[in-house]
């Protein structure tokens, strides 16, 4: 599969434009024999909402008016693509990564883990188990930006099988460590590909950083923006280079496997509730 990450702008509280660009992408990118296209979290709105009200205004059901949008579009030109919105649930509101193929939605996925900042201080978390999809012979599993830095979260979609983990993101400043070392990391302790595509630009008085990446299973990077400027990330995903995860670099002598090596028996401290108050959630602000 040939996919692309598109690290761009992104036009706050205006799906319109939003949309128009990307379909005007996928576009491109289909003529260029691209197979999944990828945007960032919270394409399709924008991610510094000041409150709950705010935000809840650009919240859709899922599958929704976007989503039937794009899917005719993936349909018309039998690719796929995933994309960052606001899904609307009731009064809840959850940030989401939506899986789109030439067949109509794949799929979608709740933001886990939420940090202090932007619209995901009035979203709530995600409970849904994680999820691996499959779209064009590829098993892909999303996250969402502030998810790239829990190690669980990977590890379990590599254990449920995929190939290709895809996480779309809004980094400001204080990520610039995430997007340098955690995305080969992740790629390479799990033996998949990884794609963390980050969007640029500023949005009521926040900057981001770029710095999308296409991570190959042994950890090195396929390709990579790095800077803060709009561009393409390109790659092309071998399916079975995910999937052979034991390597005999010296037969008889040097043989590695990372999910068959794993002691879960030691491992039960991670599943223990932390007790902490969480800075901005639990603890009253000033």
């Amino acid at each position: 599969m040939k996919i692309a990450g598109i690290q761009t702008d992104v036009a706050f509280r205006d799906p319109e434009t939003n949309l128009a660009r990307l379909e005007q992408v996928l576009r491109d990118e289909a003529a260029l024999g691209t197979q999944l296209i990828i945007f960032p979290e919270c394409y399709v709105t924008g991610y510094c909402f000041d409150s709950l009200e705010e935000a809840l205004e650009y919240g859709e059901s899922i599958p929704g008016a976007t989503t039937e949008r794009v899917a005719a579009i993936c349909s018309e030109l039998q690719t796929s693509c995933i994309f960052g919105m606001l899904e609307r649930d009731g009064d809840q509101l959850y940030n989401v990564a939506v899986l789109i193929g030439p067949d109509g939605l794949v799929g979608s996925y709740r933001k886990v883990h939420l940090p202090w900042l932007g619209v995901d201080r009035f979203t709530t978390a995600g409970e849904r188990p994680f999820q691996v999809f499959e779209t064009g012979g590829v098993r892909i599993g999303m996250l969402i930006c502030y998810d790239g830095g829990f190690p669980e979260a990977s590890r379990i979609l590599a254990l449920e099988g995929a190939d290709l983990i895809v996480l779309p993101t809004n980094w400001p400043p204080g990520g610039r460590q995430m997007a340098e070392y955690a995305t080969n990391s992740r790629a390479m302790e799990n033996g998949v590909f990884f794609a963390a595509v980050n969007r640029v630009g500023t949005e009521n008085g926040f900057s981001f950083i770029g710095l999308s990446r296409i991570c190959h299973p042994s950890g090195t990077t396929m390709d990579g923006i790095d800077t803060d400027r709009p561009g393409v990330i390109r790659a092309e995903i071998a399916v079975n280079e995910a999937r052979r995860k034991r390597a005999v670099r010296v037969p008889g002598l040097h043989v590695i496997d990372r999910l068959a090596d794993r002691r879960p028996a030691l491992y039960g401290r991670i599943t223990d509730a932390h007790g902490l108050l969480r800075p901005g959630r639990d603890e009253p602000l000033d």
